[in-house]
Formats: C-alpha cells, sequence, structure tokens
C-alpha cells in the first residue's frame, strides 16, 4: 500500500499540536519541581510550580481553540503518563544509595526538592486531572463555537477559564494534602487570591499569544 503524501500527514496532525503537546508534558513534569520553593511577589506569596500550572492551563485553552476540546481533553488525560513515570523514577532513584562522591550539600537537598509525600502526590493527580479538565470545558463552552478559529475574546475566556479551575485546583490540592495535619482556610485564601491575580495579570497575553503561534505553525 503506497503511503500517504506528506501534506496529508502533516494535516492528520498540525505543527502547532505536535509542539504544544511536548511543551504541556515538560510543564506537567516541572510544575512539582519548581513547587518547592516559595516566592514573594509584592505582598503575595505563592509556591513557584504556580508558573507552570499556569502554562498548563494556557496550553490546553489554546489547543482547545485551536483543535477542538475533545484533543485538549486527550491531551488533559495523557499528561497523566509523564506525572506517573516521573513519579516512579523519583521514587527509584530515591531508594538507589548515592555515590560517595556526590556533593555533600546535595545529598540532603535533593530528597528535599524531588521527594513527596504519596498523600500529596495523590492530591497533584488528582487536583491536576479535575482542574485542567474543568479548565478545558469551561474554555469551550465560554467560545460557543469551539476551534472555530474566530479567537473572538479568547483572552477573557481564557482568564475565566483559567481563575475558576485554579481556584478548584487550590481547594482539592490543599484539602488532600493538608486536610487534619494543618489550619487549611489562610493557606488557601492566600494561594486563591495569588492565583486569581496572576490568572488576571499573564493569561491573557499568553493566550493569546500562543493561540497566535500555533496559527502561525500550522500556516507554515
Amino acid at each position: 500500500m503506497d503511503k500517504p503524501p506528506p501534506s496529508n500527514q502533516a494535516a492528520a496532525f498540525p505543527r502547532s499540536l505536535f509542539v504544544f503537546s511536548v511543551l504541556y508534558g515538560g510543564m506537567v513534569c516541572i510544575a512539582g519541581v519548581l513547587g518547592v520553593k516559595q516566592v514573594a511577589l509584592g505582598p503575595l506569596a505563592v509556591e513557584a510550580g504556580i508558573f507552570g500550572f499556569l502554562l498548563l492551563v494556557v496550553l490546553s485553552s489554546a489547543i482547545s481553540e485551536l483543535h477542538g476540546q475533545k484533543t485538549a481533553t486527550f491531551l488533559v488525560r495523557l499528561g497523566f503518563i509523564p506525572l506517573l513515570v516521573s513519579a516512579a523514577l523519583i521514587h527509584l532513584v530515591l531508594a538507589l544509595p548515592h555515590d560517595p562522591g556526590m556533593y555533600p550539600p546535595a545529598v540532603d537537598a535533593f530528597p528535599i526538592v524531588v521527594g513527596q509525600s504519596s498523600r500529596m502526590m495523590i492530591a497533584g493527580l488528582i487536583s491536576y486531572g479535575i482542574s485542567q479538565t474543568l479548565n478545558v470545558l469551561i474554555f469551550s463552552k465560554l467560545s460557543g463555537q469551539v476551534g472555530s478559529g474566530e479567537g473572538k475574546l479568547v483572552w477573557l475566556r481564557g482568564m475565566i477559564a483559567s481563575i475558576i479551575s485554579q481556584i478548584i485546583d487550590t481547594i482539592l490540592f490543599i484539602t488532600i494534602s493538608f486536610l487534619g495535619e494543618r489550619p487549611i482556610l489562610a493557606l488557601m485564601e492566600g494561594q486563591m487570591l495569588t492565583k486569581v491575580v496572576l490568572s488576571i495579570v499573564l493569561v491573557p497575553f499568553l493566550i493569546t499569544f500562543f493561540v497566535r503561534l500555533g496559527r502561525r505553525l500550522d500556516r507554515a
């Protein structure tokens, strides 16, 4: 059987979908690592993983705009693969003995940076799946015409979807991780406020950029 021409192959898997999927998989893995550091943004304090998660929100919304809700939702589900594989590799590496010549401060620092309790890992998986799926759903419903390519108010739709999904993500993650171990209401309030502010400030520009970039990649 003859192979389909290159143009058909390109149409079956658009360039923007390939590029954004690769970036999405990387952000899924790095967001948890970045979350080890707490950063101060003026009066606001938040774990640095929010920047990776905001990119996940933006990328899934951009893919929904360019290629439809089903494609974006499928990508969110595929995101569990790098999450689970990276978690398994982290546990494997932590279980292996360190080299005696390893830089001494790194011996103690490495488990702190990459290690998480099983409860927090479960919380991360649940909050990721629900919040990202909800983000795609809200963004798509607000558009009224998924994947139409019109780009009407894409910045506003992305911002609203991000705010709601990030609030849900915070409630789920903090509740599952810390309920019964420490007071969680004050922790939730600070995280929610910061995520809402960042969603308002950053998401409109980022999603506009990625949608335009995606269209340019697909035209190339």
